[in-house]
């Protein structure tokens, strides 16, 4: 009953979507009708510029580090933090508050097992990082970090079924859920990140 608790709590928690509340708060259209259509951090960043896409980032992170909290509070322990992770990255994936249409899960994500696992988080991060920046392509070092950061935890953690299948679970949904992005890539319709939208200008 706890795990159905928590994993519920989580996944109203998830279902907050930053994005489409931070554009309708500025009186900007639901951003989930502009750009890609997709209501995390990356489209954001395109069709509101970097302070929204800061925001929006933060506000993805914070709601599954709350999540993983109340997991670790109410159940205990890793298979209790990631409970709370994996009910905030449905919520944040398919949000009940906004017809089940919200954003990919990477920073809700990233938020959740940095709290729970987090030198192996960061080392995704830094796998991340270094192909966003070779690349531009933010979806290529998201499906990257989705892929290696279940297998650092795997190699660098005890032998635990449930923690490793949630892990593994959380990274599989990941690039699921960029299976658009991943068909653009290989037709080489993709679209990369100016880096000058960073300084604060955009195309």
């Amino acid at each position: 009953m706890k795990h159905l608790i928590v994993l519920l709590i989580g996944y109203l928690l998830g279902s907050v979507s930053s994005g489409v509340l931070l554009s309708r708060a500025v009186g900007h259209t639901d951003i989930r009708t502009q750009g890609s259509g997709n209501a995390g951090t990356t489209n954001m960043l395109r069709v509101m510029g970097r302070g929204m896409a800061a925001l929006t980032l933060l506000s993805d992170m914070l709601k599954g580090i709350i999540a993983v909290c109340i997991g670790g509070a109410v159940i205990g322990g890793a298979q209790g933090q990631l409970v709370g992770a994996l009910g905030a990255v449905l919520g944040h994936n398919f949000p009940i508050f906004f017809g089940f249409k919200g954003g990919k899960g990477i920073a809700t994500s990233f938020g959740c097992l940095l709290i729970i696992f987090p030198l192996q988080t960061l080392a995704a991060f830094a796998v991340f990082l270094i192909l966003f920046f070779i690349t531009h392509y933010v979806s290529v070092g998201s499906i990257a970090a989705a892929v290696v950061l279940p297998l650092f935890i795997i190699f660098t953690t005890p032998k635990d079924p449930i923690v490793w299948a949630c892990s593994v679970f959380l990274g599989l949904l990941a690039i699921a859920r960029h299976d658009k992005n991943i068909v653009r890539l290989i037709n080489h319709t993709e679209n990369k990140i100016d880096f000058s939208v960073f300084k604060g200008k955009k195309k």
